[in-house]
């Protein structure tokens, strides 16, 4: 057996998205063991609940993490409202469900541009974030932001989208479906792609099921579990959901489910515009969360399923606010994936698990 060494890779490097670091426990060419080193932007967010009331605090909820952004505050809003007992109108629901279905998207498209960068295929990855910068388009012209949207309020949204920029949003997905697929059928039939990520990575489906891993990440390893499936809000009016799964549970594996997700998303969106009810779109929302008042939420945002919990005290500032992100729960995933691989295959490795360091750290 060679001697042991260990490597620091990250909190700077040149494939890392965010600050990321691990210690690597390697042998020759060979990881053997991987030490994740947390803090490096941890900002304290969770602790503002005592200085911002419930409804400011909507704001610095959706400032956790930039992609994340729109699911943030979906879920804290959503969790204040069950503690407080609001019922936000259906078309409120609507309107949060296609937003949030458009900021996976952008954070799938994101992902895969970054993706396709670290192979070498800057062509795909400006290909990418063009597709993306619709999106983005889509975002400006419905609330005026293009990554904060700071459109979601306790009780629904402060802006509606009329029947005509509904069609437009349709139609410009239509336009991105149609690239996005000639995309995917490239990056998934490519020699080269598969030959660095089909059996890197892998994690069995009993693995992912007792290292709690959610979203793409586990449904790459044939977990079937999205909280879509639970039809909250306007998820329930689907005509039909199914996970999207891969039994693999490589790197290939969790490229493709990601990749078929966005298809997906952009089916649910246009589902839900057809089905759009008239009406309002937020409830007016009086007074503060009764004191120990407790409530619980879950939203499966684009890395998986993010865990909210919210305590009152009878005040308009909460006692407390807990959020528990994908990334968070999936670092023991990325450890296992990473023991065994060659040194070289580490940043593939990370780049398809996807993680979202801001959300993980707040």
């Amino acid at each position: 057996m060679g001697k042991s060494t260990i490597i620091p890779f990250g909190p700077q490097h040149p494939v890392l998205p965010e600050p990321l670091h691990l210690d690597l426990v390697v042998e020759d060419e060979t990881v053997i063991d991987c030490i994740p080193q947390i803090g490096f932007v941890h900002r304290g967010l969770e602790k503002l609940v005592e200085t911002r009331d419930y409804n400011q605090f909507i704001y610095v909820a959706e400032r956790i993490c930039g992609i994340c952004a729109m699911g943030h505050s979906l879920g804290y809003a959503e969790t204040v409202e069950s503690l407080m007992g609001v019922e936000v109108p259906k078309r409120g629901e609507y309107l949060r469900v296609i937003w949030h279905e458009l900021s996976r998207i952008h954070s799938h498209l994101l992902w895969l541009g970054l993706a396709a960068d670290a192979f070498g295929f800057e062509s795909m990855f400006m290909h990418c974030w063009r597709l993306r910068e619709r999106i983005l388009d889509i975002f400006e012209k419905t609330t005026g932001g293009r990554v904060i949207l700071s459109v979601v309020a306790v009780g629904g949204v402060v802006r509606d989208i009329d029947s005509a920029v509904l069609l437009e949003i349709e139609n410009v997905l239509d336009g991105i479906k149609g690239d996005y697929e000639k995309i995917v059928k490239t990056l998934l039939s490519d020699t080269s792609i598969k030959n660095r990520t089909v059996g890197v990575g892998h994690i069995s489906n009993e693995d992912a099921i007792s290292l709690s891993m959610v979203g793409p990440f586990a449904r790459a390893s044939n977990v079937n579990y999205d909280v879509r499936m639970f039809g909250k809000g306007a998820y329930g009016d689907l005509s039909d959901f199914e996970p999207i799964l891969d039994a693999q549970g490589d790197c290939y594996a969790r490229i493709k489910v990601r990749c078929l997700e966005v298809i997906q998303s952009i089916d649910i969106i246009k589902e839900l515009i057809s089905k759009i009810p008239q009406g309002d779109i937020i409830t007016k929302v009086k007074g503060s969360p009764a004191d120990g008042a407790q409530a619980a939420n879950v939203l499966e945002q684009p890395r998986g399923e993010c865990y909210y919990y919210a305590r009152g005290n009878g005040s308009k500032y909460l006692e407390r606010m807990r959020m528990r992100t994908p990334t968070s729960q999936n670092l023991a995933g990325m450890t296992v994936a990473l023991k065994g691989c060659d040194l070289a295959d580490v940043n593939m490795i990370i780049l398809t698990i996807d993680p979202c360091i801001s959300c993980t750290e707040r």
